[in-house]
């Protein structure tokens, strides 16, 4: 069947203004490892949900990209930075967890037909969110950053710990238990000892949490005893010393903690809990306004019930 004239011109149109993407900015944060620098902001038209720290690894037979961004441009931008740097085949695109700003730039790389990778709870939480997200973000973003965006399921599960090997470069991928979310996912990069947490980890930014606050607080405790000297939170610089890059994370969530444990002890309501705890640590973060409600909210519901 012959494609109408108009069609032509639009399938056109849209494979120049995909082929003429502007590459990310990358930094290299330790040899053949980059990092795009996410914007601390909510995603939105101006940022095309580029507010995640996400990058890639190059071995000598492939790459692993960790994290995709926050829509298919985002996806696509990390994807030309890729390219310029290196021909060899894009074959992980690894998934640290399930919000929007990490994995809403997978299908941008569906072309190199890699393997998706993720925690084992994954493929249920995008399952389970993964419309919520399309529809709230669809409305966030500008036509040209969200189209193409989609749900692109893992096709490769990590339980436990698994190890993937770029050509003399290992990667070791550790699942967690619920943390930050039900399906935080990190990459230790061997050969330069660089820790990749996803948003295991915030600086800056508020910690947001979406998984179990006690939870979050066992994980980093596990997360410390890695032999990493460099980390790539989700949110933050894009390199920090390791371990003390955990110091200002868990003060917060140990006082968030504390202060949901006083407040339930004094019989204070969720209410209370929200107005009142973690407050001390509101000129420390970017964004505390944005998320420490939520956390609270979350917190007093966990904590009630220990």
């Amino acid at each position: 069947m012959r494609l109408p004239l108009i069609a032509i011109l639009l399938l056109l149109q849209t494979s120049l203004v995909r082929a003429e993407v502007v590459p990310a900015e990358v930094t290299e944060v330790a040899p053949g490892a980059f990092v795009r620098h996410g914007v601390h902001a909510l995603i939105d038209k101006d940022n095309a949900g580029g507010i995640a720290n996400i990058g890639f690894i190059i071995g000598k037979e492939s790459i692993a990209v960790i994290d995709s961004g926050g829509s298919f441009l985002d996806g696509a931008r990390l994807r030309a930075a890729i390219k310029l740097r290196s021909d060899l085949p894009i074959r992980y695109v690894i998934n640290s967890h399930v919000h929007p700003d990490h994995i809403f730039g997978n299908a941008a790389f569906l072309q190199d037909n890699p393997s998706f990778i993720g925690h084992r709870n994954l493929p249920r939480a995008m399952q389970a969110r993964g419309a919520h997200y399309l529809e709230a973000n669809k409305l966030l973003l500008d036509a040209e950053a969200f189209e193409g965006t989609e749900i692109i399921l893992p096709s490769q599960l990590v339980e436990g710990q698994s190890i993937i090997d770029l050509g003399e470069r290992r990667l070791i991928l550790d699942a967690h238990k619920t943390a930050h979310t039900d399906a935080d996912l990190t990459v230790l990069d061997e050969t330069t000892s660089t820790l990749w947490t996803g948003d295991l980890l915030f600086q800056k930014h508020l910690p947001v949490v979406d998984g179990r606050l006690k939870g979050w607080l066992e994980v980093m405790k596990k997360l410390e005893a890695l032999p990493a000297t460099r980390v790539v939170a989700g949110h933050g610089p894009v390199s920090l010393p390791w371990p003390e890059a955990l110091a200002p994370q868990r003060a917060y969530l140990t006082k968030l903690a504390a202060d949901l444990r006083r407040l339930i002890t004094e019989g204070k309501t969720m209410r209370n809990a929200s107005d009142e705890a973690g407050q001390s640590e509101k000129d420390k973060w970017l964004l505390f306004e944005e998320f420490n409600t939520r956390n609270a909210t979350a917190g007093f519901a966990e904590l009630e019930w220990e």
